[in-house]
């Protein structure tokens, strides 16, 4: 019959590992073998300990005990040994004690194995592995389990895997359910998901059965691992069974309060209630922090009640987790009625929960109150920590006015022996400001914008507290370089130097911001000197800033020797910074210098990234030097970089504008190739491309491709079709697009009814082009007199007021004063107005019509 499996922890192992099969211990053995030794094994055991404890593996004494060695022997003394190197030194020479016969066996290794994983010898444990994979020792099940547990609390679980495999491969043990188990447990702790699978798969293979201790582990390793279905799927099949104890019910309950699911946890907690089950202190702590995390203040406090009821007593770090709940949910009522209670209780409030409190209060009388609960044996020091929490309070909930006062009248207070009439917070308790309590408020008034008062109370500080902290000086100086108060800030820094407080590498960048902002190139030099002898570091975005900003004004090769400046003073700028400089320089077309900057670069071991390329790009393609463009792109190949959307939308745009439609189109097809995905520039230049090229039918394929790619227009691609569909006499395809984009709330520029309007008169359709023509004015796009499309539209009208069909319509919005009533030149025009525009030779005059329509801004009629 199978022996009974217990679940026990691996301390139980080691305090009664002489009671199971997997030690070999017996005190009712005496050593008898040698013809010269009959001792009892305790008497030998005693002289074993003392020799190594004291001599050593040399000491002349061992030499009669060595042929008497058994394995008993050796697994008594190792016990008994307290240091693991004193028992390590035994071990190995008991293990050279082959000449006299004696070899170890699995319950010596397990003894040795003990002792190592307690004193955490990760080292040593790995050897005896090792020493085990060479040797013949058979293992009963239960003592390799032993074996593997012992790694696996020191966490060599891929050794511990491997002797399993190795043993039961060599045959020289052969592993039961127990074995399984602790293998298992084993590797679930480590969070190897997939080889626990793996192992609880050959585990069923092999016929044995999963117990409690099998997917207890399990379950846990689900849980650590954020498995949830995994997880409560292994909890059901236990409760099915009834193998769901305390320590499962806890299990999954935390678990359920990390995912954030607090119902379904407090759900199992009163389950375990009515199983007669309880939480452990631990548990209840835990789960009472995870509740308030999830802001789930009512079941937190529940399982507070809880907690009290099964006899546990909270301590004040409780207390205040729960307090602190409160007052971020603003429920102060109840974090007032928890701190009456655990004064109840004997627990005393920490300075932690008053300062949360205070800090949820805005009614002075509830504060004061709070403050009169403060004992009257608090030290100063504790009380200033109140005071400041006080204040902090003030800043953060934005009421300035109230920290400054109460800041005053501490300082009135410390320099007054009498009561002076003071604040009703300070008639509480007696407190002094120290240098935090200046340190914030001046802080807050940096915030707020306040900087002279902030000055003025920084000078005031130093009459009280004395010397200012670097934190306080830094504020100040970061406050007056971001009003760009750069002088004070220097006065501000010498100061700092003359009190003995030593800047940091945030003082200096403060003021090397602030001089980068005015692009003071001379300034900065002398600061990067100042910082180089200090050992700090400028910060890049300062550098990049400057060289931006001197790029922007057309000081491209100002920025560059500024850079030069920079290396020259032992430190790299960055790849950005350099960038911009490459885009200054092309600003003021200076290509070729931007090109030997960027080879320069690459010579000196930079790796200029697509962003840099797409700038050498952009340039080269405005000085129409578009070979170098298309070449910069197979460089960039060549490097091992990915083309950018950017990268190909600029050379596409360049080979349109070239003329080059086709090779845009064959750049196009590369993308897809390299499955780099159009975006709605790229859609919208080959639009606009292919219609200036006068092939609308191939800007529609484009277009539809667009759209069946999920890729949607944006108002300015439905203009650019709109616009080469007129320049293309394709109005009444334009007219569908206008519609479409005006379904889609988008509001086309002006442009695009004058080109509409122009295109259908082109077509000679004059009441489509009314029609487009009514609705621009009615919407406000009529032209101003010095708008280059007002000659457009008037002679549009002209053209209107002589048509039957229109002229009525013309003269209507006249009388409403939507369009200017011109006095057309041309006295046969007026007389055929008059005559209700019944013209002969109607032929000719639209002739004249079509010649006389406005500038390459309108479509040529198609032929």
């Amino acid at each position: 019959m199978a022996l009974p499996i217990l679940k026990l922890k691996l301390s139980d192992f080691l305090f009664f590992f002489s009671k199971f099969p997997y030690s070999s211990i017996s005190t009712n053995h005496s050593v008898s073998d040698s013809p010269s030794t009959s001792l009892p094994l305790g008497a030998v055991v005693d002289t074993l300990v003392s020799i190594f404890t004291t001599k050593g593996p040399l000491a002349p004494e061992l030499n009669p005990i060595a042929p008497t060695l058994t394995p008993s022997l050796v697994e008594s003394v190792l016990t008994r040994l307290r240091s693991w190197r004193v028992a390590q030194t035994f071990f190995h020479w008991a293990s050279n004690q082959h000449p006299h016969g004696y070899r170890h066996n699995c319950y010596t290794y397990n003894a040795m194995a003990s002792i190592l994983s307690r004193s955490h010898q990760i080292a040593p444990l790995r050897a005896l592995v090792n020493d085990i994979s060479k040797s013949p020792c058979f293992f009963t099940p239960h003592a390799l389990g032993f074996f593997i547990r012992c790694l696996g609390t020191v966490g060599l679980v891929q050794e511990a895997n491997q002797l399993f495999d190795e043993m039961k491969k060599k045959g020289l043990c052969v592993p039961n359910d127990y074995c399984y188990n602790c293998l298992v447990e084993v590797i679930s702790k480590s969070g190897s998901i997939d080889l626990m699978e793996m192992r609880l798969k050959e585990m069923k293979g092999l016929g044995w059965e999963f117990d409690k201790y099998t997917l207890t582990p399990v379950m846990q390793a689900y849980c650590n691992a954020r498995r949830f279905e995994q997880a409560f799927s292994v909890f059901k099949t236990m409760q099915e069974k009834g193998w769901v104890d305390e320590r499962v019910y806890s299990m999954m309950a935390v678990s359920f309060s990390k995912w954030g699911e607090v119902d379904k946890a407090f759900e199992l907690v009163e389950r375990m209630d009515e199983h007669g089950m309880r939480l452990t202190e631990k548990t209840f702590c835990v789960l009472i922090h995870g509740f308030v995390k999830e802001s789930c203040m009512d079941k937190a406090l529940q399982l507070f009640d809880k907690m009290r009821k099964a006899g546990f007593t909270p301590d004040v770090s409780l207390y205040d987790v729960l307090i602190g709940g409160l007052c971020r949910n603003k429920d102060t009522h109840k974090a007032l009625s928890l701190l009456l209670e655990m004064k109840e209780f004997g627990v005393t409030p920490d300075v932690g929960i008053y300062t949360k409190l205070m800090s949820s209060f805005s009614d002075r009388s509830m504060i004061v109150k709070l403050l009169e609960e403060i004992p009257e044996e608090e030290d100063d020091q504790t009380l200033v920590l109140i005071y400041n929490a006080l204040l902090t309070s003030h800043v953060n909930n934005g009421l300035m006015g109230e920290a400054y006062y109460l800041l005053l009248q501490m300082m009135i207070q410390s320099k007054s022996s009498t009561d002076a009439q003071t604040d009703t917070f300070l008639k509480v308790k007696r407190v002094f400001p120290n240098t935090t309590s200046f340190s914030i408020v001046i802080d807050g008034l940096l915030k707020n914008g306040k900087l002279d008062l902030a000055l003025s109370l920084f000078n005031e500080m130093q009459r009280f507290v004395g010397k200012p902290n670097v934190l306080m000086y830094n504020n100040l100086i970061n406050g007056l370089c971001n009003s760009d108060r750069l002088e004070e800030s220097y006065e501000l820094l010498r100061e700092m130097k003359e009190s003995g407080t030593k800047p940091t590498h945030f003082t200096y960048n403060s003021i090397y911001g602030c001089l980068c902002k005015r692009k003071d190139v001379l300034g900065a030099i002398d600061m990067l000197k100042e910082m180089r002898a200090c050992g700090h570091e400028p910060w890049i975005k300062h550098s990049t800033l400057l060289v931006k900003g001197l790029c922007d004004h057309g000081r491209a090769v100002e920025a560059c020797n500024f850079l030069d400046n920079m290396v020259q003073q032992g430190f790299l700028p960055d790849l950005v910074s350099y960038s911009a400089a490459i885009g200054g320089l092309i600003k003021i077309q200076e290509v070729d210098q931007a090109l030997k900057l960027f080879r320069d670069l690459c010579s000196r071991g930079y790796c200029p990234d697509v962003v840099a390329f797409n700038v050498l790009i952009r340039g080269l393609c405005k000085a129409n030097r578009f070979a170098e463009a298309e070449n910069m792109l197979e460089e960039i190949v060549a490097r091992g970089l990915s083309p950018s959307v950017v990268t190909y939308n600029l050379l596409i745009d360049s080979l349109y504008k070239n003329g080059s439609i086709d090779k845009a189109m064959a750049l196009f097809s590369r993308m897809s190739e390299e499955e780099r995905e159009p975006n709605v520039i790229t859609y919208t230049t080959l639009v606009d491309g292919l219609c200036r090229a006068e092939r609308p039918d191939d800007a529609l394929l484009v277009w539809n491709e667009m759209e069946n790619k999920g890729c949607p227009p944006n108002r300015i691609a439905f203009m650019a079709l709109i616009h080469g569909l007129c320049k293309c006499c394709r109005p009444t395809a334009a007219l569908h697009y206008l519609r479409e984009m005006e379904e889609r709330e988008m509001k086309p520029d002006s442009f695009i009814y004058i080109a509409l309007l122009s295109a259908f008169l082109c077509d000679l359709d004059l009441t489509s082009a009314f029609e487009i023509f009514k609705e621009m004015v009615d919407i406000g796009y009529f032209p101003k007199p010095h708008d280059k499309n007002y000659s457009i539209v008037i002679d549009a009208i002209h053209k209107f007021s002589k048509d039957y069909r229109t002229s009525s319509g013309i003269q209507v919005l006249m009388e409403e004063g939507k369009i200017p009533a011109e006095k057309f030149s041309g006295t046969e025009l007026l007389k055929e107005e008059c005559d209700g525009y019944q013209i002969d030779g109607l032929e000719t005059e639209t002739n004249v019509q079509k010649t006389s329509l406005l500038s390459d801004n309108l479509p040529t009629k198609r032929k």
